[in-house]
């Protein structure tokens, strides 16, 4: 069986799920949750395994780079077309609503990331876009 930290993409996301995080929360030295979006065209339910940070008491972070490619990843377009989805942490799924943070909460946010996943620098440096640092906040705090 191959060690989870090598695991990516829709294997990393089914054995999160069968084990409820027990595999797949921990990789590469970070932590992972599974967002959830609904396929702006399709319709359909996408998961994707991304690195994240708590921010606050109510929310998790998580950068949209897509390796620093020019084109942002598709779960970003995604959240731009329905903000109101879920994630899961370990066994947990909880309904969030989605926004890009603002230009003066970034740095420290980026900050946060960075200290976990440092490749977020040059990915920024690979591209003109500005890549962005997504708040999930969840949905009931925001009531």
């Amino acid at each position: 069986m191959a060690s989870i930290d090598n695991l990516h993409g829709d294997a990393h996301v089914e054995r999160y799920l069968e084990t409820d995080g027990d595999e797949g929360f921990h990789w590469n030295g970070t932590q992972i949750l599974i967002l959830f979006t609904k396929g702006r065209k399709s319709g359909a339910e996408r998961k994707h395994a991304l690195i994240f940070r708590p921010w606050g008491e109510d929310a998790f972070m998580v950068v949209a780079s897509k390796g620093g490619t020019d084109a942002p990843p598709a779960w970003f377009l995604n959240l731009e077309e329905n903000p109101d989805v879920e994630v899961q942490v370990k066994d947990q799924r909880i309904p969030v609503r989605a926004r890009v943070a603002t230009d003066d909460e970034k740095p420290a946010m980026w900050a946060k990331m960075t200290e976990v996943w440092p490749d977020y620098d040059e990915y920024q440096k690979k591209t003109d876009r500005q890549i962005p640092v997504v708040v999930l906040e969840r949905a009931s705090s925001l009531n």
